[in-house]
């Protein structure tokens, strides 16, 4: 005769052991490597020799110029002519070289060039000296070239997509010539040049609001407009947040703040010194900026600023935390400079690490690590053990 009783809803009943060692697994896994360490970066080299223009993906992947990358697709020590070159950084491996038609073997001097990821990190838009003068579309999925679009003069200095992937930046210099131009993305799924192509949405060239800060006849081009930095989208893609950069080691640059689409001004903030970084904040209420070694938080409604405790040239803030990875190239008593994670809600640094020549910084698309790299060839994983 069967006695038990029937368990009923909300009792407690054993369980099986499966479904906690599948649970586990990744956080024993995870554990067990913390144990082996005694910081929360992970120090790795991705090539050897030098870099200047390399951009970091939310999954890992930093594409940058290599002389190291036959067209063959092998990777090892050598000159073989530069290649634009996509690496894993988490597993240490070469991807792939990117193509394009008709290139040519470019030596062994340093070219421009400038990348950008799209939050998915499907897209890679990426300019290069080496290749003709527009910008070079890819589908790193699908591992194949979409196309140019967006002819340009001068190698851009900076690329930017927006959160959404639904607009699409280009910051030049050049003074007189320079411009910033943005694109709608209009991928239909069935275009074969990609979601960007065509001409651009909209257009800026020199701002008719901004001032020579000296006079020409007794400076030269000292004070004057010298084009389009460091760009960024607003978390609600309503606003582009671009640096003016002006003329001259002791010109102060500013920060213009853009209506999207339109590149209307909205507002303007002039900065002391030279403008090297900006970020948004996650809630899209400050802009994190470096100047002249120094960073500052910037309100964006009121504009209001203010000297943050700490000196940094480069800074990109948490997708939805109230954290900041900063780098800076001078650190007190040492010869090298340092990466460090602040809490922007109580200007505090919770971790540091030595670091030199360190060029980009990028979170991780979910947020749970953040990554860094130099013109050397070395990457940082930073993976705190809570987050």
């Amino acid at each position: 005769m069967e006695t038990r009783e029937k368990a009923g809803a909300g009792s407690i009943v054993p369980a099986g052991q499966r479904a906690l060692v599948v649970r586990s697994a990744a956080l024993v896994a995870r554990g067990l490597r913390d144990l082996t360490r005694d910081s929360n970066w992970v120090v790795k080299k991705i090539f050897t020799g030098y870099s200047s223009a390399l951009a970091i993906s939310g999954l890992g992947h930093v594409c940058f110029i290599s002389r190291e990358f036959q067209r063959g697709g092998q990777y090892r020590t050598g000159d073989f002519g530069q290649r634009v070159v996509v690496y894993d950084v988490e597993l240490s491996t070469p991807m792939l070289a990117l193509s394009v038609p008709n290139e040519t073997a470019v030596g062994s001097q340093d070219l421009a060039a400038a990348f950008a990821w799209s939050p998915t990190t499907r897209f890679l838009v990426a300019a290069w000296a080496g290749w003709q003068a527009a910008l070079h579309s890819f589908d790193l999925h699908g591992k194949m070239f979409l196309g140019t679009f967006g002819e340009f003069g001068i190698v851009p200095k900076h690329l930017a997509w927006s959160g959404t992937e639904k607009y699409f930046a280009e910051a030049c210099s050049g003074g007189k010539q320079a411009c910033l131009r943005l694109w709608r993305v209009r991928d239909d799924g069935m275009s074969p040049g990609g979601p960007l192509y065509g001409q651009p949405t909209s257009e800026l060239s020199v701002p008719g609001w901004l001032e020579r800060q000296t006079y020409e006849a007794e400076f030269g081009e000292d004070g004057a407009f010298a084009g389009y930095g460091r760009t960024v989208f607003s978390p609600d893609e309503k606003t582009l947040a671009s640096v003016v950069e002006i003329h001259g080691d002791w010109a102060d640059d500013s920060i213009a703040l853009l209506a999207v689409p339109t590149l209307k001004k909205k507002n303007a903030f002039q900065a002391q010194g030279h403008i090297t970084d900006l970020c948004w904040t996650h809630d899209g209420k400050k802009i994190v900026y470096c100047a002249a070694g120094q960073a500052y938080g910037l309100a964006a409604e009121t504009l209001n600023f203010e000297p943050l405790p700490f000196g940094a040239e480069l800074c990109v803030c948490h997708p939805h935390l109230p954290l900041c990875i900063c780098y800076s190239s001078w650190l007190k008593n040492s010869a090298k400079g340092r990466l460090f994670l602040v809490d922007m809600n109580r200007m505090e640094v919770l971790d540091e690490y030595a670091a030199d020549g360190v060029v980009n910084l990028r979170w991780s698309s979910d947020g749970a690590k953040a990554y860094a790299a130099t013109q050397h060839g070395m990457a940082y994983i930073y993976e705190p053990t809570l987050l």
